[in-house]
């Protein structure tokens, strides 16, 4: 058995699209109409009529899953987002505990969208605040060898 990825069920197709499309820079990789295919995960309109459930029963902004992105410049994300004034926000840029910063919105059909600073880019940044391997691990929670094996890659 191999993992495809998963759908989201959409009221309007288009707009979805454009969403993930524009907004989220997401390739298409397939588009037959009501159902377009991006690289991890699908939309699909009409989605309870397809499976044979009550439209009713398929729930708006249920909480209870995400789609998740990660970028290098979350700062650069966040400026763009904010220009859209329709957008529809859960959080903007919040620091966890590990240091790593992410922002959370809307999508069209209010499932929710997490897009965070890659774990590298978080990595890089404390070692550019003159903090040691051993305190990288300790913040980001990840054993030292790890922190020390990206180290190697940043020429530090």
């Amino acid at each position: 058995m191999k993992y495809q990825g998963c759908l989201l069920a959409v009221r309007d197709i288009s707009a979805s699209k454009d969403f993930y499309e524009k907004l989220l820079h997401q390739n298409v990789v397939m588009d037959i109409g009501v159902h377009v295919t991006f690289e991890g995960f699908s939309l699909q309109q009409g989605y309870a009529e397809l499976i044979g459930v009550a439209i009713k029963s398929v729930k708006e902004q249920s909480h209870n899953f995400q789609v998740y992105f990660e970028v290098e410049d979350l700062d650069k994300v966040y400026a763009e987002m904010k220009s859209i004034s329709s957008l529809q926000w859960v959080h903007e840029i919040k620091e966890y505990p590990w240091g790593q910063r992410d922002l959370r919105v809307y999508d069209p059909d209010k499932h929710i969208v997490e897009i965070a600073e890659d774990m590298n880019t978080v990595i890089k940044r404390f070692f550019s605040q003159s903090m040691t391997s051993e305190e990288v691990a300790k913040r980001t929670m990840f054993p030292v060898e790890v922190v020390k094996q990206y180290a190697s890659c940043f020429d530090i």
